[in-house]
């Protein structure tokens, strides 16, 4: 048995393990220690950073529905702005429409005004140069008319004047 190499790779074996198996057992035993802790420690950071990531999603949820709800309300006045809008426009129209009715009228009004003093004008141009006619023809006739009628005309000017100034 001492001649046999097995022996003395077994004894070499349990000998060693029994001058450092201590000191092997402390190192493996703190490196999976350590491995332990540092796979406990990436275990919590998961769970924390998963509680988080969740928080996130909730508050983005929260977020999103919030800003739907705020885009909804402004479309909702927008829609409502942009019937105003078009109420006011027509609304607009039709008392821009009145208004040149209006101008029109007043227009058309005054063109008869006018025509109509035109025509009285050139009716008292006419009478005036009949009655030019008349009175040269008759004056030319007789002079005693010629000067009953200008004291006529000259006593009767004052009531022409104030009927004409009203």
């Amino acid at each position: 048995m001492f001649h046999d190499p097995r022996f003395w790779t077994a004894l070499a074996f349990v000998l060693f393990f029994v001058i450092f198996g201590r000191k092997l057992w402390v190192a493996i035993t703190g490196h999976l220690d350590a491995r332990a802790d540092s796979v406990r420690h990436d275990l919590d950071e998961a769970a924390r950073l998963r509680r988080e990531a969740e928080q996130m999603l909730e508050d983005a949820t929260r977020e999103r529905e919030k800003t739907l709800a705020e885009t909804q309300a402004m479309l909702a006045r927008s829609e409502a702005e942009a019937a105003g809008l078009a109420e006011r426009a027509r609304q607009d129209a039709e008392a821009a429409a009145a208004r040149y009715e209006k101008m029109a009228q007043d227009r058309i009004h005054a063109a008869e005004r006018s025509a109509i003093r035109e025509i009285q004008d050139r009716a008292a141009q006419i009478a005036v140069a009949a009655a030019r006619d008349v009175v040269s023809t008759r004056l030319t006739e007789s002079p005693d008319i010629a000067s009953n009628l200008l004291d006529q005309s000259i006593n009767s000017l004052p009531e022409a004047l104030r009927r004409s100034a009203a």
